[in-house]
């Protein structure tokens, strides 16, 4: 009597999983604002830095990452900071040291936002000036695009992702534009983030791996008072920023 009492509660634990897979929404990496609360927070509460380990990080990407770790917006998941202006990628710890950081390409044209729908264009038609790597606080999660590649989608509805530089076409010299000392040549992709194989393996998909994070895009032409505001006032009150 008992067994069957029993197994009749774990058929029905069984029934109520497989409806809530049915019904709950899948998850997309989508752009987020940041937490109102974390943006107060971070104003009344004593400014941290964040720990770059002498890693060269533009003052932008230092003033992103210390209000990450002061307000805790990153929700103690890993976050990324792409700083576009210098097509460079640093991968923090909950705890904002940095992992790992690594020269990347990114979108050919400049530009902080992507056109609506372009996600579901195909790629011959999306225009030269309209391959942008949007600029924003993004969740982002581990997943495959349409050909079953692993990556990190950044912004999923604007297809937009972190993965392994291809080198398909010989002539785009991606691995070449990855090496140079320069930041000019690394502006090539329809908006994703390129980065070497070996980063992602060994820093991106580990931070990543069957869990969410949180990637801040730095714009390159909005200033970022008008993308990261409670940023740039934390660094204000730090002196680390002019006024906007």
């Amino acid at each position: 009597m008992r067994s069957g009492i029993l197994d009749g509660i774990k058929q029905g634990v069984l029934w109520g999983i497989a409806a809530a897979v049915l019904i709950l929404p899948i998850f997309r990496a989508h752009q987020i604002r940041p937490v109102y609360g974390a943006q107060a927070a971070a104003l009344q509460q004593t400014p941290r830095l964040a720990d770059f380990g002498g890693e060269p990080a533009s003052d932008d990407a230092r003033q992103v990452a210390n209000w990450v770790v002061t307000s805790g917006d990153n929700r103690k998941l890993f976050f990324v900071i792409l700083d576009k202006a210098n097509t460079k990628v640093f991968v923090f710890e909950p705890s904002g040291k940095l992992r790992s950081a690594t020269p990347v390409l990114i979108g050919a044209a400049r530009g902080d936002d992507s056109v609506d729908g372009i996600g579901g264009r195909p790629i011959a038609q999306v225009r030269p000036e309209e391959r942008t790597t949007p600029a924003g606080r993004f969740l982002g999660e581990p997943g495959r695009n349409a050909t079953g590649e692993d990556v990190v989608w950044v912004d999923y509805d604007a297809a937009v992702s972190m993965h392994r530089v291809r080198t398909l076409e010989p002539r785009e010299r991606r691995l070449e534009r990855l090496a140079s000392p320069t930041t000019d040549d690394n502006r090539i992709s329809y908006g994703c983030i390129n980065m070497p194989v070996e980063f992602f393996e060994t820093v991106l998909k580990p931070a990543f791996n069957a869990s969410y994070g949180v990637v801040y895009v730095l714009p390159e032409v909005k200033p970022l008072a008008e993308v990261f505001p409670a940023a740039h006032a934390l660094a204000l009150r730090q002196g680390m920023a002019p006024p906007a």
